[in-house]
């Protein structure tokens, strides 16, 4: 299956078993970095106090409502801003896609329970009402913007994810591989 098949099959895009098999194509190019979804939460608690100074670009913090607690809950997330809207992905890293195909993150669950949320990026935060993207056409959209958008600090992130040394090319396979197994969202920004 091509990437613009994988990006515009709507309700296939979440098919567990199709996540679970390009995840193991692509587990062996991956560093052990994350095995877990409480690996993940560590990792972005990690990076949350620099990106609450100033996000790089390309990365930013989403701020959702706890779909149980009602309390505010923060991500550090990829996100790329294209017009009104900004698209990001909940990530499934192959150990954990493997492990569990239909995992879906906690801040998906909370937009799923009230999709009002803020995003931090550059220039400033910004209210907005978030939905996970089905529209096939928003799909290759969305994709796009994503996985063709390479920033500096995507080496980093490509360092600590994939072996070997980061490349462009690297980068935008990471990009395909976290939009291809992920959960795209989309953030309908209220312009300031």
């Amino acid at each position: 299956m091509n990437s613009a098949t994988q990006a515009g099959s709507g309700a296939a895009r979440l098919d567990p078993q199709r996540v679970r098999e390009i995840a193991i194509q692509h587990e062996p190019k991956h560093r052990r970095l994350i095995r877990s979804a409480a690996d993940g939460r560590r990792l972005s608690a990690a990076m949350l106090p620099l990106f609450l100074l100033r996000p790089p670009t390309g990365f930013g913090i989403i701020t959702t409502t706890g779909a149980k607690t009602g309390k505010p809950r923060r991500k550090c997330v990829r996100v790329v801003w294209v017009g009104g809207a900004a698209y990001l992905v909940a990530l499934r890293p192959p150990a954990v896609a493997i492990a569990n195909p239909s995992l879906v993150n906690a801040w998906v669950w909370n937009i799923r329970a009230n999709p009002s949320v803020s995003l931090r990026i550059q220039g400033g935060t910004h209210s907005g009402v978030a939905r996970e993207i089905t529209d096939p056409a928003e799909l290759v959209r969305a994709r796009a913007a994503l996985c063709d958008t390479v920033n500096s600090f995507d080496l980093g992130e490509c360092a600590m994810h994939l072996r070997g040394r980061p490349t462009q090319a690297k980068i935008e396979e990471l990009h395909a591989y976290w939009f291809d197994t992920g959960i795209p969202v989309a953030i309908d920004l209220e312009c300031e």
